[in-house]
């Protein structure tokens, strides 16, 4: 098996790179998340996803800034690496990689759920193997492939959330018309600053598909432009989106104390709106939802595994192979689909925690890349360069902070033992930090 025995195929255009960021985010997220966080922040969602959007519109911006300047797979592994130091940008992608490991293990999870309740005869583990089996045979054909069978998954969950919003507007209307469009939803006198925050801290994790879609850099023509253009567009996608159903939902149900189970809110919410018609619907777009996030989740993840092995930092003739005729990691491809069985050992509470360390380790880093490399640079002399590469990466580590301040016992201490695993690993690799993890030539990589 020869390491270079095949190179990734940069096929993919603007279209296919959003398409692919917005399934990774799973537009369906905001039914899963809406009952518990309507909860904790008193019955403000639209608001909590306006906070959390700010927060990511700047660590947006220094995604845009950052793969610019690397515009190869790794993302802030990569970033962190070759900005700040080589140890620390593995420790970065180490800490990273366990939310990337998360989200598939998440969507074998729900779609467990959703398909045992449906067909309650069939074993449960059955519905987990073969999530992952059809996953992962996807992605190893290739990247263009899945981000076309995506479009079709996020054009019907995207319609599906339209016609729960207009049933919603309608429910409104006729049942509770003093609450159609009001500000009920997003301000009132007993609106508390850290419930929003905390529920915030929830939401964030919405939007880890325009981290995840930096990953697909080798993979995109002229990835320079297209990338950043990528990573707005998903952004701002998934800020509309997720704002405009949970104001309509809320302005229905201002309180969820009143559902049987508010973490299956949403459920609820489809059946009093459309009937069991619209539930079966809507239950076939949250299972396409899990399907479609579970694809990019995992060919997200192998790609930073790859940029990982090819700069050996990871065994390179494992992690670094890429298949000849498919163009894609085809061992990390695997690799992470088995790793995702471990679904069958978890619950969806346990899986979820894992995502939070991992993600707000990444937003952080790519903030700080920014200050730290354009400061070296020389860069920061105008007004206008200081608010760009000081000031607003700096906005969106503020808010991260609070987000980590957020974050509970277990999410964190699953993460600390996650992040000294890898500094051990490091340090046998580096005989005790003595030598440098290897480096890739950026310029070989371009073209």
């Amino acid at each position: 098996m020869e390491t270079n025995a095949g190179q990734l195929k940069r096929s993919l255009k603007l279209w296919h790179v959003v398409v692919i960021g917005i399934a990774y985010m799973s537009p369906f997220a905001v039914f899963d998340t809406f009952g518990i966080v309507s909860d904790v922040t008193n019955g403000h969602v639209p608001t909590a996803y306006l906070l959390v959007f700010a927060a990511i519109l700047f660590t947006a911006f220094s995604y845009g800034k950052m793969v610019r300047i690397y515009p190869i797979s790794g993302s802030v592994y990569t970033y962190t690496q070759r900005t700040i130091n080589p140890h620390l940008g593995f420790i970065v992608g180490w800490v990273t990689f366990l939310s990337y490991l998360a989200l598939p293990m998440i969507n074998a999870l729900l779609a467990q759920i959703y398909l045992s309740a449906g067909f309650p005869n069939v074993p449960a583990w059955m519905w987990t193997v073969g999530l992952m089996i059809v996953i992962t045979v996807g992605n190893i054909i290739g990247m263009k492939i899945a981000a076309s069978v995506n479009m079709l998954f996020v054009v019907f969950q995207i319609l599906v959330g339209i016609i729960f919003i207009i049933l919603t507007i309608s429910s409104t209307i006729g049942n509770e018309p003093d609450r159609f469009m009001t500000l009920d939803p997003i301000f009132s006198s007993d609106m508390e600053v850290s419930a929003l925050f905390a529920g915030a801290a929830i939401l964030a994790l919405a939007f880890i598909g325009f981290d995840a879609i930096t990953t697909l850099s080798e993979e995109t023509v002229n990835p320079k432009k297209t990338i950043p253009k990528a990573v707005f567009l998903v952004a701002f996608f998934g800020g509309a989106f997720f704002f405009t159903v949970t104001y309509f939902m809320q302005s229905l149900f201002p309180d969820v104390s009143q559902f049987s189970d508010i973490e299956g809110a949403s459920p609820e919410i489809a059946a009093f709106i459309g009937g069991n018609l619209f539930l079966a619907l809507f239950l076939a777009g949250a299972l396409i939802s899990v399907f479609a996030s579970g694809m990019a989740a995992q060919a997200s993840a192998s790609r930073l595994l790859y940029a990982m092995g090819r700069d050996g930092t990871l065994p390179r003739r494992f992690f670094g192979y890429v298949h000849p005729r498919f163009h894609t990691p085809v061992l990390n491809i695997v690799l992470i689909g088995v790793l995702a069985l471990s679904a069958l050992l978890l619950d969806l509470e346990s899986a979820t925690a894992l995502i939070n360390f991992g993600a707000f380790a990444a937003f952080t880093f790519v903030n700080l890349c920014v200050i730290i490399h354009f400061t070296k640079a020389g860069e920061v002399r105008s007004v206008r360069s200081i608010i760009n590469h000081i000031i607003s990466p700096l906005i969106g580590i503020g808010f991260l902070i609070y987000f980590w301040a957020s974050l509970d016992l277990f999410s964190v201490t699953v993460g600390v033992i996650w992040t000294v695993v890898g500094v051990v690993y490091l340090m046998l690799k580096t005989n005790f930090f003595k030598k440098e993890p290897p480096q890739v030539d950026f310029e070989e990589l371009e073209g």
